[in-house]
């Protein structure tokens, strides 16, 4: 199995499933939750290189933010992982000045049947609230949707929010691969092109923890010739060109720090006069 997407991709596919989530909700999974305000990044404070970043990260019409990860296990010693990513979210998004509230939501694959929702200490009480997947008939969930599509009836977001967990909804590594596989092909005959976008986007990040590398491949080439397949070449230009400015901010405050003359520089990587002075300042990292 696949060790997952890699960063740059799955970051860019957050990028194009944001554009879709508004407004739906996590109500087909069993979980009561506010309607999705926003997707937001995970490219969170002190990741370690050899740490997984979390799965989802949404601001609640609400303004409640919520962390989403997905396990096909139960191990106590995740907590500890999930504790990180609070810490974390804190750290980038807690204001001293207005009311602060986050909610851990775990969605356990079809072969989990039940989890510990808490880890008290002395000093605190994690509390996270679950789903588990093994509810769903994931088959007879395929068949309705399909159904619908068959005779022309649109779909309505609680529809596309089960139809990119479905994967998830089948035991073993061999099951998940073969719904997956139905659901992309299932995805390619929705007419309503956000809707195909959608499923076919988020499906493929749902499933990032289990999904095939060969087949993962497959459907990039699947979807390149889509609306998906160009958002996805556009996301990619832009996000390294992000980089390029990046690394071009990095060279330009070592530059600063050397002493080297600022209308040089200015020359050099084509930074106004303004963004080299606040560059300058010593708390402005990049």
């Amino acid at each position: 199995m696949s060790e997952g997407i890699v960063y740059q991709n799955k970051d860019i596919l957050f990028k194009i499933l944001g554009q879709t989530y508004k407004e739906k909700s996590f109500a087909a999974y069993g979980i009561d939750l506010p309607p999705i305000r926003e997707l937001l990044p995970t490219d969170l404070p002190k990741i370690a290189a050899n740490e997984k970043s979390i799965d989802n990260l949404f601001l609640l019409e609400d303004g409640t933010y919520a962390i989403v990860d997905y396990e096909s296990v139960y191990k106590k010693a995740n907590k500890i992982k999930y504790l990180n990513y609070i810490a974390r979210i804190m750290e980038k998004y807690f204001k001293e000045d207005e009311t602060f509230n986050l909610r851990l939501i775990v969605i356990y694959t079809s072969d989990v049947q039940s989890a510990e929702p808490t880890l008290e200490t002395d000093c605190f009480t994690l509390r996270t609230e679950q789903a588990f997947l093994s509810h769903i008939d994931g088959e007879a969930a395929f068949d309705e949707i399909q159904g619908k599509l068959q005779s022309g009836i649109p779909l309505a977001d609680d529809d596309l929010m089960r139809l990119v967990i479905l994967p998830l909804t089948v035991p073993g590594s061999e099951g998940k691969q073969e719904m997956l596989e139905k659901v992309v092909d299932l995805a390619e005959q929705i007419t309503d092109e956000e809707q195909r976008i959608f499923t076919l986007s988020g499906v493929i990040v749902a499933s990032d923890k289990f999904i095939n590398r060969e087949y993962l491949d497959q459907i990039r080439r699947r979807i390149s010739m889509t609306q998906l397949g160009q958002l996805y070449e556009k996301e990619k230009i832009e996000y390294a060109n992000q980089k390029v400015r990046e690394n071009d901010l990095k060279r330009a405050k070592s530059l600063l720090n050397e002493g080297i003359d600022i209308v040089k520089i200015m020359k050099t990587y084509g930074f106004t006069e303004e963004e080299l002075l606040h560059l300058q300042d010593e708390n402005v990292t990049v």
